[in-house]
Formats: C-alpha cells, sequence, structure tokens
C-alpha cells in the first residue's frame, strides 16, 4: 500500500508528464525518428526534463533518441560534469561533456566586475549548436519552464521595452537547429518538488562572476502575485498564446492605415 507521501510524488510525476506531453503535442515539437539532445546545466529543471521525456518515450507514439550534453565551460571547482555524466548513465543515456573553456574567455575580454550573463549565454548557445551538428541531434531541448518564460516577458518588457518572452519551439538564424522547451507549461514549484522527490544531485551557486540581479527581482515579484493572486501566473502564460495584434501598438503586426479595407475583407469590425 502506497504512502501518503509516495501518493503525492506520483501525482505530481503524472502532472508533469501530462503538462509535458501536452506541451509537445500542441506545438509538434518531438517528430518520429528525432534525436533529441537534452543541454543538462546540471540544475533541477534540466535533471526532470531528461527523467521526464524517458518517460514520455516508453508510452509515446513516435518512436526518439535522447542524449544529455552538458557545457563544463571549464568554471574553477565545479563538480557538475561528473554528476552529469553518472546521471545519465544511471538512465542508460549517452552522455557528452564539451569541455569549451567559456571561463577564460570571459576572463580575458571582460573587464572585473561586468556582469557576464549575456556573453555567457551566448556562448554556450554557439557550443551546443555546435555539438548538436556533431552527434546528429534534430531537435535540442532546454529546461525552461512557464515561471522562466514569464519572468523573461517581463525582463523584456522592463527593461528593453519589448513584448518578447520564451518560445515554445524555435529555429536558429542559420535554419540548421529547432530548440524546444517541452516544459514550458510545467511551474516551477513542481520542478522543485520533484527534484528533491528523486534527489537531483543539484549543484546551486556555481558561477564565480557577477551575476544579473534583475531576473531574481522580478521573481520576487512574481512569487508575491502568486500568493495574493493564486492562477495569476498561469493567466499571464495563457496570455502570451492568445495575443490580439489589433489591440496592441505595433504597426508592423497590424495595418493600423487601412482598418477599413481590413474590416470589409473579414466583413467584422473590432470588439473595443
Amino acid at each position: 500500500m502506497k504512502t501518503k507521501e509516495q501518493y503525492e510524488i506520483g501525482k505530481l510525476k503524472k502532472r508533469l508528464r501530462h503538462l509535458t506531453g501536452k506541451a509537445i503535442e500542441d506545438y509538434k515539437m518531438i517528430e518520429d525518428g528525432d534525436c533529441v539532445m537534452v543541454c543538462m546545466s546540471g540544475g533541477k529543471d534540466s535533471y526532470g526534463l531528461m527523467d521526464i521525456l524517458l518517460s514520455l518515450r516508453r508510452s509515446a507514439p513516435v518512436d526518439f533518441t535522447l542524449i544529455g550534453v552538458h557545457v563544463s565551460g571549464k568554471f574553477p571547482g565545479t563538480q557538475i560534469p561528473e554528476k552529469v555524466r553518472e546521471f545519465c548513465e544511471s538512465r542508460n543515456v549517452e552522455c557528452v561533456i564539451a569541455d569549451d573553456d567559456i571561463n577564460s574567455i570571459i576572463n580575458r575580454v571582460m573587464p572585473e566586475g561586468v556582469r557576464v550573463c549575456s556573453l555567457c549565454a551566448r556562448l554556450r548557445r554557439g557550443i551546443l549548436y555546435r555539438v548538436a551538428g556533431e552527434i546528429g541531434a534534430t531537435k535540442i531541448a532546454l529546461g525552461h519552464h512557464r515561471d522562466d518564460a514569464i519572468a523573461t516577458f517581463f525582463l523584456n518588457m522592463f527593461y528593453a521595452s519589448k513584448i518578447k518572452s520564451m518560445p515554445p519551439k524555435l529555429i536558429t538564424d542559420d535554419q540548421k537547429h529547432i530548440v524546444i522547451r517541452p516544459l514550458i507549461y510545467c511551474h516551477e514549484d513542481d520542478m522543485r518538488s520533484l527534484s528533491v522527490a528523486m534527489n537531483y544531485p543539484v549543484v546551486n551557486g556555481t558561477c564565480i562572476h557577477k551575476a544579473n540581479k534583475e531576473r531574481p527581482a522580478v521573481r520576487e515579484m512574481m512569487d508575491l502575485w502568486e500568493k495574493q493572486h493564486p492562477g495569476r501566473l498561469d493567466n499571464i502564460l495563457k496570455a502570451l498564446g492568445t495575443i490580439q495584434p489589433s489591440h496592441m501598438l505595433d504597426r508592423r503586426m497590424y495595418d493600423f492605415d487601412n482598418l477599413r479595407s481590413i474590416i470589409s475583407d473579414s466583413g467584422k469590425g473590432l470588439k473595443l
């Protein structure tokens, strides 16, 4: 007989599996014969993503393979590569460790004390794209979840004056790679609970460089909102999928100069 804790863990896994499967289906993320490269940062979300995809693969209507890839960056003192490799081996998943020296590049080109998050992300992205080509991956899976997408939306709005978030699926500028985010419907609290339940070998706070302060501030705002108004973050995510260009201000997305012809063609006017 299952204990209450085992029952709750089972419900959690089922919920995450359902939400991930729905996202994959909604955005046609994985197709028959795909080789999915799962980007393993060593954080809770990438471990969880791998386990959820492994679970889905057992009953999926399509056949696909999984390969774990970690970019070490050669930052001093980290044990992440070994932990990622052990995690993948325990699940009989092939693991590739890219040992490109990101740390030396950052130290060489960036002044001390300057934030390096953007440069580090670009370097990692370039390495991941290169490795994807080397191993023949047809999809690159990232572990970003609902809360990451919403935080990115607010960061772009507050600091870049853009309505922009993390797309669930995109093709790279050179048209060579398709990037997917299967956890886009999943809540961070659930991913955190899964990590604790599964005892993932998470290593936190390994970055030795000055970190971005804006994202934690936005996340704090989001946490307060969700505490005061449960369900608000889900509503925001739904809003990101139901954009009405006619009720925004972007002239590139809607022809405000020719409203009468638009109304005539559609046969109906705009609802206020």
